[in-house]
């Protein structure tokens, strides 16, 4: 007879409140990563399916009280953010703002009654509320760490006993209040600059004092200033600056010419636009006893004239490059040195900082110097003018302007089989009449002049950067301002791959950066002229990063060089002056300057190019508007130029005018966005309008304040 079983005892089940505790425990000590329920559970030793039911419902209940917070689908993480948190707050004009915190977690939706009046852009510290069942998680601005912006643009609306700015902008969805005692002269209809003083706690609107009226709303030098000043950016000179600008004496003393070498009976020309006045680049030529050409690149020495830390300078500085509008450009420097002293202008002596070559015609460069020189330049050739000589082997100097051409071709072929990659688009340009008025449109087309500089510009950038970073290994290179352009998104990559891919078209997404680069090229040779070469270039390059200024070098992927910097128009641009200087330093055995510093400097500039180059788009933009304003009722040949869940941006194909099909005008079907496939898609029908299509559109209106044209399908 066998041995007789004793029953044992049932493990006791744990209740809700130990699993509780013991999940909490668990993130308390395990703060760095995320956890699925799977980790959670082998680590609390939960084994039976209705303790992992009961985990699942606990951690859910943590993430909705904010304890934990679910980073991806089921994956928890410990919430050390704590209650308190600091980042930037988004204001949207319909009431929805957000807070982007400084870690990368999700927006935290903020409602206009706990926003404290934080305006679009301002630093603030928020508290996370009470999480409600099934809702976003919100926060309550508890305080306004740093103001971003402060100063408004809009119309002025003037009545008996008070006064509104009406906004151009709609990123406040109250008009800003102005005491009659504070318009500073303003008149309805005026446009103006105006800055909020105070917001009370209970009061709807903000109250403002109008800082300066730039002008009668619609008028040109109004609307172009409007559009600076939106911006933040400057749109007058200070009369302090101009002044100390014109203190600085014409005559360059004999022992300033002494120091530098002579290039004034060297043979030297400036090619620009026509309408250019800041030359700050030219190129002498001659060939050298030994069949070589000695190619100049001769730089306005704008140093030599600006003292650092001086008034002129700091100017220089807080503009960090000058702006072109439509009809106008706002000089980063006074215009007696852009215009005059440090412009070289033909047949007067100029100080310049050189990057000199000896050439063979291979365009192989045998070796180089950079120094400071002076010239006198013996031409001065607009685009056209050079052009005219390279098509037709007449003209002056055309035996010089032949040559450098040559040159210029051979380079741009190498740089090309190194990877470089040619994003040639045509840029809009408008004809305008003395009022400012738009009254035709033409398009910049890169020609074989203009290549011609750009390829000696780009050969001297590259050889600064070059001179100064490229050290042996073991010696670290001396701290230095880089224009560097990193590699392209690789997930927008795989997904322009993918996307392409119905067209007939590949690109490699793998392999080293010149193989990428040159599957890039072959696209964009195969898409020229084809119906969908506007879609495809528009999506490689949004897959591409932006170039930027840094003291840490990554190299310019885009022009497929190792080292590159920006040395060659310190008339426009601030960190040309910055390498000027650093060049200078160096040369005279100076230690390496403060990384940070000029890290903070970099950040600084790149900023400002970009906030230059939104205000150059909105002056086309309004342009563009103006333009079409007597053209409602007229229908149009146009691409779909753009995708969103409120419409189909269009851009006509004879002007490049783009405007916006709202949503409500797609009346046949329900229509949804697919922003994976760059395309609407009916609901019903399964009608689909994509990203490149030709379609006929109808103006219906020009709306001039908010820069925008509304456009309607032709069936």
């Amino acid at each position: 007879m066998g041995k007789k079983r004793i029953p044992q005892k049932s493990k006791k089940r744990r209740t809700k409140s130990d699993v509780i505790s013991a999940t909490v425990n668990f993130f308390n000590n395990n703060t760095d990563k995320s956890y699925n329920y799977k980790q959670v559970s082998a680590d609390l030793n939960i084994k039976t399916q209705p303790e992992r039911l009961l985990l699942i419902d606990i951690l859910k209940d943590l993430a909705e009280d904010s304890f934990i917070i679910e980073t991806s689908r089921g994956k928890y993480k410990s919430n050390t953010r704590g209650i308190f948190l600091e980042g930037y707050f988004e204001r949207r004009s319909n009431g929805k703002n957000f807070f982007v915190p400084d870690e990368e977690e999700d927006n935290i939706f903020v409602a206009e009654r706990n926003s404290a009046h934080a305006m679009n852009g301002d630093r603030v510290r928020i508290q996370m509320l009470a999480r409600r069942k099934g809702r976003e998680p919100e926060g309550e601005v508890v305080e306004i760490l740093e103001r971003k912006q402060t100063r408004f643009v809009g119309t002025l609306s003037v009545q008996q006993h008070y006064a509104f700015l009406e906004m151009d902008s709609k990123i406040l969805a109250n008009d800003i209040f102005i005491p009659k005692d504070k318009l500073k002269g303003g008149k309805s209809g005026d446009k103006a600059l105006v800055q909020i003083i105070e917001w009370p706690e209970r009061a709807k609107n903000p109250v403002g004092e109008v800082i300066d009226i730039l002008g009668v709303a619609g008028t040109n030098n109004a609307e172009m200033h409007a559009i600076l000043a939106e911006f933040g950016l400057p749109y007058k000179y200070p009369e302090n600056v101009e002044k100390e600008a014109d203190k600085i004496p014409d005559k360059i003393p004999q022992e300033e010419i002494d120091k530098r070498e002579d290039f004034r009976k060297i043979t030297t020309f400036t090619i620009d636009p026509r309408d250019a006045k800041d030359f700050d680049d030219a190129l002498s030529l001659r060939q050298l006893e030994n069949g070589n050409w000695e190619v100049g690149v001769h730089i306005a020495d704008v140093t030599y004239y600006v003292t650092p830390g001086g008034i002129i300078d700091k100017e220089g500085e807080s503009r960090a490059t000058s702006i072109y509008l439509v009809d106008r450009t706002i000089p980063m420097l006074p215009e007696r040195l852009s215009n005059g002293l440090c412009s070289l202008r033909p047949h007067e002596d100029k100080l310049c900082y050189s990057a000199i070559f000896e050439i063979n015609d291979e365009a192989v460069v045998k070796k180089y110097r950079i120094g400071r020189t002076i010239i006198n330049s013996d031409r001065r050739f607009t685009y056209e003018e050079a052009q005219a000589i390279i098509e037709t082997g007449e003209g002056d100097f055309k035996e010089e302007v032949l040559k450098l051409d040559q040159l210029a071709k051979k380079l741009r072929e190498k740089r090309f089989e190194k990877g470089a990659i040619a994003f040639d688009r045509e840029e809009v340009r408008f004809e305008i009449d003395e009022t400012g008025k738009p009254i035709s449109v033409f398009f910049k087309e890169q020609k074989d002049s203009n290549k011609l500089i750009e390829e000696f510009m780009l050969l001297a950038n590259k050889t600064v950067a070059e001179h100064i970073g490229k050290v042996p290994k073991s010696k670290k290179a001396k701290t230095f301002v880089y224009r560097i352009h990193d590699l392209p998104n690789p997930e927008k990559m795989v997904s322009m791959a993918q996307f392409i891919r119905r067209f007939g078209y590949k690109v490699k997404t793998e392999g080293s950066n010149t193989a990428v680069s040159k599957s890039i090229n072959k696209l964009l040779d195969e898409v020229h002229n084809k119906p969908e070469e506007n879609l495809i270039s528009t999506i490689a390059i949004r897959a591409m990063a932006k170039a930027v200024y840094s003291t840490s070098n990554i190299g310019h992927y885009g022009l497929a060089f190792d080292y590159y910097t920006h040395f060659t128009s310190p008339i426009r641009r601030y960190p040309d002056m910055i390498v000027h200087r650093l060049l200078t330093l160096y040369a005279e055995g100076g230690r390496s300057v403060s990384k940070q510093q000029y890290e903070d400097e970099c950040k600084h500039c790149s900023d400002m190019e970009q906030l230059a180059a939104n205000a150059e788009r909105a002056s086309i933009k309004y342009k563009q508007v103006e333009f079409m304003s007597d053209k409602t009722g007229r229908t149009f040949k146009a691409v779909i130029s753009g995708l969103a869940e409120w419409g189909i941006y269009a851009e006509i194909i004879e002007n490049k005018c783009e405007g916006l099909i709202p949503m409500r005008e797609l009346d046949d079907d329900f229509y949804e966005f697919d922003e994976k496939n760059y395309r609407l898609l009916g609901r019903r029908n399964k009608h689909e309008y994509r990203l490149g299509d030709e379609i006929e559109i109808k103006v219906v209106r020009a709306n001039l304040e908010r820069k925008q044209l509304d456009f309607t399908l032709v069936e």
